[in-house]
């Protein structure tokens, strides 16, 4: 077992812990005829001020969000309405997921969950599990660094050296979870191993690999 060589696991939320949006998202643009991942190329267009980042960061309102998104689509060929986009970040927990959060805990491990997201209405909850659920999950972590809450977002650089202040952890003791290889690559640079997540079972495959114990 690798036990000794690190401590702590951070988790992405959305996307591991529970379901990815991104088969949503393709689903929306096969109805809408629009091509293959446009989404996800309007996200990462301008990355660190379009609308996404500035909703993530709490520096636009939903109204303002679903403008600017869908200038910003409309400027790549597509009109799309941010509203529409927000509705299919619903995502399902992933049980064996959370599974793996508890037994790391028992053994010690201290972990935190690193999530970009947004405040949301009353109208519009993106997650599928209710409140108290996801409260119970988040309540897992010895730290919780929220985007919304925190003004910053990965993959900023200065949202990393925010969590590393408080955490106060080497990087060589660390494994980051992640969906997506744009938020994975900073932390990885500052000695972080780094696991991105294609699916559940490889996610977790890799884990206990890495940390030599069965999840």
């Amino acid at each position: 077992m690798n036990l000794d060589q690190y401590s702590s696991i951070f988790w992405d939320f959305g996307g591991v812990i529970t379901s990815s949006p991104f088969e949503a998202f393709n689903k929306y643009e096969k109805a809408k005829n629009l091509p293959e991942n446009f989404l996800r190329k309007v996200n990462s267009t301008n990355p660190h001020v379009n609308a996404w980042a500035l909703l993530e960061q709490s520096k636009i309102s939903l109204t303002e969000f679903d403008n600017l998104f869908f200038k910003e689509s409309s400027d790549l060929g597509y009109p799309v309405k941010g509203s529409e986009v927000l509705s299919l970040l619903e995502g399902n927990l992933r049980p064996k997921m959370v599974k793996a959060i508890k037994q790391l805990k028992k053994l010690g491990f201290i972990q935190a969950c690193l999530t970009n997201n947004f405040i949301p209405t009353n109208e519009l909850q993106p997650d599928m599990i209710d409140q108290e659920e996801k409260n119970n999950i988040l309540n897992l972590f010895d730290y919780v660094f929220e985007s919304k809450e925190l003004g910053l977002r990965k993959p900023d650089q200065e949202f990393y050296d925010h969590v590393m202040e408080e955490v106060k952890i080497s990087p060589e003791k660390i494994i980051f979870l992640d969906d997506l290889g744009i938020n994975l690559k900073p932390a990885k640079l500052m000695g972080i191993t780094t696991i991105k997540v294609i699916s559940e079972s490889q996610a977790r495959e890799e884990l206990e690999s890495i940390l030599g114990i069965t999840l």
